[in-house]
């Protein structure tokens, strides 16, 4: 019998890796052609990985939670299909020997790595906490004190600081400015930078204890969750976030949509919400003011060529996703409407690539499904603004004509723009979401689609 390799497949452009999050097929397991094997994870995208063969599964190269790279072989299948390469019959004894050679060259590294921790003059063996050698050794090579490993948060199991770990704290504390730095521990008087008094960068704050009594509940947070709370506060702390609101009369834009909406979706096979209508406007908007259309990279912006609009959509289970609008501006309103509707259900159903929440430029969330009338979101890194679109209501309000003043009944809405007013002021910020305020209310009740 042949010896099929199932190997981890291009998932994307810009995938390299995925996590392996669940085995469907244990050991001896019959499998059908087409059958998922595993379940992989990149970043918010979780998608099963099927065998092109007929057989039996026979071996398992990767734990769950492994990190495996596209083109790695995962899982040995045994087949009887005659057109698997007579040299597959070797894949286990090729498999064997790359795994001995692996284990010695990472013997090797851990010798390596041990040596040097046991070289350095801080040991960190004061520390009631397990740091591994590897992470020992880059807190050595980064002057991190044996005071600042022990406040850094650990997101490894039972809360062990990880090589991701210590690395963001390195990279956290060289970005910090010079009056916050100062050299590893020193029996030298106290550095002066620039008339201040250097102090050591203040360790992350620990998050206040829970009290938990009888008849709670315990939730752990899924991996979404985690990934979700993580990007969440890193953008809190990443972004000076500010928020301008404007009101939007969407009289016409409710009007023309009740009077196409049925023609549309008899002709087209989609229905026509008012989502795409407001894509269209947003990316307009962008054209009007490319700066928003930006990016932060240290001490330079970085204004991106395409308006690719991320889509904020909310999952059964309650977590959020942002699948991608790819030159959104480049779209007219059926071919908006068709790619709002397709990303749209693939996002629930768990079915979307990649590639497809990658990329985004600029960020549109509609809170007023909900119900929500405005909000203040936060902003997707590394974009610099973010839209939310509040509920539509209809209110009395005043309606200025030639023969003066009136009140009637409006469909009217609140958009509240949130941006990074590191680099948006006030000013911008403004006038865009004026620009697409201004858009949605010049809206022809006439438009031919």
């Amino acid at each position: 019998m042949a010896k099929y390799e199932l190997k981890l497949p291009q998932m994307g452009e810009s995938v390299a890796e995925a996590t392996l999050t669940s085995w469907l097929k244990e050991i001896g397991d019959t499998i059908e052609m087409d059958e998922a094997v595993f379940e992989v994870a990149t970043d918010k995208v979780d998608s099963e990985v099927p065998c092109e063969y007929e057989g039996k599964l026979v071996k398992k190269l990767f734990d769950v939670d492994d990190v495996v790279k596209v083109g790695d072989v995962v899982a040995i299948i045994e087949t009887d299909a005659d057109d698997i390469d007579a040299e597959a019959d070797e894949v286990e004894e090729v498999v064997a020997d790359e795994a001995v050679d692996t284990a010695k060259e990472l013997e090797a590294q851990m010798n390596t790595v041990q040596e040097s921790v046991a070289d350095s003059s801080e040991d960190y063996a004061d520390s009631d906490r397990f740091y591994s050698p590897l992470v020992k050794n880059i807190a050595k090579e980064e002057g991190v004190s044996l005071e600042e490993l022990d406040a850094i948060p650990g997101t490894g199991k039972d809360g062990r600081v990880t090589k991701n770990d210590i690395l963001e704290y390195v990279s956290a504390k060289k970005k910090q400015p010079a009056q916050s730095i100062v050299a590893p521990k020193t029996p030298a008087k106290e550095k002066e930078v620039s008339g201040e008094v250097a102090t050591a960068p203040k360790p992350a704050s620990t998050p206040t204890p829970v009290a938990i009594k009888d008849g709670d509940e315990i939730i752990p947070l899924s991996r979404m969750g985690k990934l979700i709370a993580k990007h969440m506060t890193d953008s809190v702390a990443t972004s000076a976030h500010v928020q301008s609101f404007i009101e939007v009369d969407v009289t016409n834009v409710v009007a023309w949509r009740n009077k196409v909406k049925d023609a549309f979706q008899k002709r087209e096979g989609e229905k026509l919400t008012f989502t795409p209508i407001f894509m269209e406007a947003v990316a307009m908007a962008i054209k009007k003011y490319p700066l928003i259309n930006i990016s932060v990279d240290g001490d330079a912006v970085v204004k991106k060529k395409n308006i690719n609009l991320g889509m904020a959509a909310a999952l059964p289970d309650g977590n959020l996703i942002v699948p991608v609008i790819k030159n959104a501006d480049q779209l007219n309103l059926v071919g908006m409407a068709k790619t709002v509707n397709d990303l749209a259900n693939r996002a629930r159903a768990n079915q979307l690539k990649p590639d497809e929440i990658k990329d985004g430029t600029y960020t549109v969330t509609n809170i007023g499904s909900f119900g929500s009338v405005f909000g203040t979101p936060i902003i997707n890194q590394p974009q610099v603004g973010i839209l939310a679109l509040g509920a539509i209501r209809k209110i009395p309000s005043v309606i200025e004509t030639p023969e003066g003043d009136l009140i009637g009944i409006r469909s009217k809405m609140y958009l509240s723009h949130s941006y990074d007013h590191r680099v948006v002021n006030g000013a911008l910020g403004g006038m865009f979401v004026k620009a697409v305020a201004d858009y949605l209310e010049s809206w022809d009740v006439n438009r031919e689609i």
